[in-house]
């Protein structure tokens, strides 16, 4: 498909984004050739490893193709959405368990969706116009495609500032708090993929990367620590200070933005994944939200707001985070019964 270049090369399986024009965003079909792709070549003996990369400067993946899950879901037809976001999330999973090494190279904007295709591999290269974030509250939907996991996981209450926030992180902030592993500056990547093509020797990127730069977010994590660890979102904006220092005032900008409902509830998803760190459960807790976010939450409107009518004046269900009830929560929260996420398709 000309939307994602799939092919064998040398030694590795290789999967190019090419919709430069989207900023590589995810679409469904390309949802469905990636995770085809890692299926065959699981087993396959001539690939001894994967490289996920993009083309063009802007973006590695901007996120997902969320236009037609805008048009069916004002229709009525919630059915397209979920089957995406099933089909997607179980991408992530193969892409999270792959029994073999699976090299991103992450320039310019990863988000949302990007984190789920880039996020997830097992060598994860920035550079210095990376920027990985996971906005979805924004949008009113919470942190997914696993997400929540690298989030729950992420040192101190980064991960709930990071999923409350959608603050975009830096090469050094992206291997500080989990989203990446190596940085390697972008004018050294062609030549390292081709050695990795000939080779298949993914030790080859151990040895060209070198150490990060600094992390805006490393030195923030004290004063962030203080606020983040609230139990429920009212207790996050209860804890911080008449007078907020820096970070503390980035953060009520950043999320004076986004739905109270999204961050509530992917507040309460971090907690749980934290409990429970895997995959599966991430999974399964977020596409709890995401199965009910265009019928019962803020999704379609985020939407609007953002690329539809672009006034960016979204009318939440919520006024604030004063105007939620637990039972607010609960609702996006409780299992889905027949309707749950499992890794395989049950029909």
């Amino acid at each position: 498909m000309t939307d994602c270049i799939i092919r064998k090369e040398g030694k590795v399986g290789r999967i190019t984004l090419d919709r430069p024009q989207a900023l590589n965003a995810m679409t469904h079909d390309m949802c469905l050739a990636i995770d085809a792709a890692l299926i065959r070549w699981a087993d396959d003996p001539d690939v001894a490893m994967v490289i996920l990369d993009a083309v063009g400067e802007k973006a590695f993946c901007a996120g997902g193709d969320i236009a037609e899950m805008y048009a069916t879901g004002m229709a009525g037809d919630y059915a397209y959405g979920r089957r995406f976001w099933r089909d997607e999330y179980r991408m992530n999973a193969r892409l999270f368990t792959f029994p073999k090494p699976v090299a991103s190279f992450l320039q310019g904007f990863t988000m949302g969706g990007g984190v789920g295709i880039g996020c997830h591999a097992s060598h994860r290269v920035v550079g210095d116009t990376s920027r990985i974030a996971m906005p979805e509250c924004t949008i009113g939907l919470v942190p997914d495609v696993g997400g929540s996991l690298i989030l729950a996981q992420a040192p101190g209450r980064l991960g709930e500032y990071l999923g409350l926030t959608g603050d975009r992180m830096a090469a050094g902030d992206a291997i500080h708090c989990g989203f990446a592993d190596y940085y390697i500056p972008e004018d050294a990547w062609p030549e390292l993929i081709s050695a990795l093509t000939r080779t298949g020797d993914w030790t080859l990127i151990d040895s060209t990367a070198l150490p990060p730069p600094d992390s805006r977010l490393a030195g923030w994590q004290s004063e962030i620590d203080k606020v983040f660890g609230g139990e429920r979102l009212g207790d996050i904006y209860r804890a911080i200070p008449d007078t907020p220092p820096e970070p503390l005032t980035h953060a009520l900008g950043l999320m004076s933005r986004n739905a109270p409902l999204a961050m509530a509830v992917g507040l309460e998803i971090i907690r749980r994944v934290r409990q429970r760190p895997t995959i599966e459960n991430a999974l399964d807790q977020e596409f709890r939200f995401t199965f009910r976010a265009m019928e019962h939450g803020d999704f379609l409107e985020g939407i609007r707001a953002a690329i539809i009518d672009k006034d960016r004046k979204p009318k939440w269900r919520h006024v604030d985070w004063q105007a939620l009830r637990g039972a607010d929560v609960l609702r996006m929260t409780l299992p889905l019964g027949e309707d749950a996420f499992t890794l395989e398709d049950r029909t």
